[in-house]
């Protein structure tokens, strides 16, 4: 089954066609980028197998970029299919879905309308979610299209678990509440990291850390998660690029007495100028910053050891949170390819169990590989995630109902 899988930005489409089934691994035909969206100049970016094609375009919304999308896979150096009714079934990511969906489901107007309701969780990435919706539902009105929710995998938390201890009615006239994020991504690394220990998902306790420009946690018992790091917004938890993660709530009483600042400056400050990049002065981008530290630079060296201090904090949390851990699980374009951010975050873990190989750690990989010792208690996994295979497998699942 050809299955498309959309992700849609505000002003950017990203996009893969995979050939899939609801139990095999999805295998990717082709995939790309729209970008610039409703501005003068867009641009298209497209790879299939043999073929390359980066050209500006004409985009002004987004449902032209949704025709320049299925041109891309249906004609030209790339094209891997015959034409749009070669496209089975189309799966959307979409970022929130509340208290109403703990799993995918296939689009219908009830649906929309209920995602709409979430946009004031998720003002940022809802409403261009939901354009991408109808814009796919126009173009391709005939067959299936599925959701599939980042906070579904976190709907298992418990009340304890994700109730702030704040007055009650807040959470249930007002849905003030923890719902976590990133959810596809820790799914998808936690039935990999399941099948690499070797024993039922029923039987197997992790932590999944999918560390990227945005970064959480996760505690999952059983394939269940119990507990995860971002909150209500992605804001909570980690320190991410340009997020600040946890920090002590009256602070942004301070600056808005102190300095004068308004709701939305500390908004911007807390979510785009904090982080990483608050920290360093350098940058966002976790590649950058470590340059910088190799090159003396003080600040970004005290990022990285701010960054790695909190992802430990949580580990401890989780194992705590567990009791028994099989497997510690490093993803995310960090958590994959940072081996000395994977050294230094499990620097002084081995009294709970977590033993790092440190060659097995440094030597290059780009595919699932455990880097702890033999003879450590709980395994430590790198597994590079992927999203959109678990929205098409899903997507596959759901279509052929």
């Amino acid at each position: 089954m050809n299955i498309l899988v959309v992700n849609c930005g505000s002003s950017s489409i990203k996009y893969s066609l995979f050939d899939a089934d609801a139990n095999a691994r999805p295998s990717i035909l082709a995939s790309g980028l729209v970008e610039r969206i409703g501005e003068a100049t867009s641009r298209l970016t497209h790879k299939a197998p043999g073929a390359a094609d980066t050209r500006d375009v004409a985009a002004p919304d987004h449902e032209a970029a949704f025709h320049l999308m299925v041109e891309a896979l249906t004609a030209g150096p790339g094209a891997v299919v015959a034409g749009p009714g070669e496209i089975e079934a189309v799966g959307h990511r979409v970022v929130h879905g509340g208290e109403r969906f703990a799993e995918s489901i296939r689009i219908t107007d009830e649906v929309i309308e209920a995602i709409e309701l979430f946009a004031d969780l998720a003002p940022l990435h809802n409403p261009p979610n939901l354009t991408g919706i109808r814009a796919a539902i126009r173009l391709m009105p005939h067959v299936p299209h599925v959701a599939v929710f980042d906070t579904a995998f976190h709907q298992t938390l418990e009340p304890h678990a994700y109730l702030y201890a704040l007055p009650y009615a807040l959470y249930t006239e007002h849905a003030v509440r923890k719902y976590g994020f990133h959810g596809t991504s820790h799914r998808y690394v936690a039935q990999a990291a399941t099948g690499m220990v070797g024993k039922p998902a029923s039987e197997v306790n992790l932590i999944t850390l999918h560390l990227g420009n945005g970064c959480s946690a996760a505690a999952v018992r059983g394939g269940e998660c119990v507990d995860t790091s971002l909150g209500m917004t992605p804001l909570e938890g980690l320190v991410m690029g340009t997020r600040c993660g946890d920090v002590d709530p009256a602070i942004i009483f301070h600056l808005i007495r102190t300095l004068g600042m308004t709701v939305d400056e500390v908004d911007d400050l807390l979510n785009r100028r904090s982080g990483l990049l608050g920290v360093s002065g350098v940058s966002n981008d976790m590649r950058e910053v470590t340059k910088a530290a190799k090159d003396g630079n003080e600040r970004a060296a005290l990022a990285i050891r701010i960054f790695c201090h909190r992802v430990r904090k949580y580990v401890g949390a989780y194992t705590a949170e567990l009791g028994r851990v099989d497997a510690l699980v490093f993803t995310g374009g960090i958590g994959e390819n940072a081996a000395h951010i994977r050294q230094e975050t499990c620097d002084g873990l081995a009294p709970l169990g977590y033993v790092l190989d440190a060659e097995a750690n440094a030597a290059p990989g780009d595919g699932p590989r455990d880097v702890a010792t033999a003879d450590s208690p709980v395994r430590i996994l790198v597994i590079p995630t992927d999203e959109e295979a678990m929205i098409a497998r899903d997507t596959a699942r759901l279509a052929a109902e």
